[in-house]
């Protein structure tokens, strides 16, 4: 099945060179991969995996390695945010 992977700030270089201008991408996954499971081949940094959503909806981190998606569900990850 096919998702939108969206990566955001420096997560974004971690995207295929290709396509990290536009920061997302069209994934083919299998069903029954959790949302560990997809983001593992990025090799993103655990501590910079911070706000995962799907559709909009928050995945808390506890629940990211039993949570599946859906056909033309959009998964998009953003580092911690500091400003001031």
């Amino acid at each position: 099945m096919r998702i939108t992977f969206k990566l955001f700030a420096q997560l974004a270089d971690h995207l295929p060179p290709q396509v990290r201008p536009g920061n997302e991408m069209a994934l083919d996954v299998a069903p029954a991969q959790t949302i560990a499971q997809i983001i593992e081949p990025f090799h993103l940094p655990p501590a910079l995996v911070h706000l995962v959503l799907v559709n909009g909806k928050y995945i808390a981190p506890e629940a990211r390695a039993s949570t599946t998606l859906q056909e033309g569900d959009a998964l998009a990850i953003w580092p911690p945010i500091a400003g001031g």
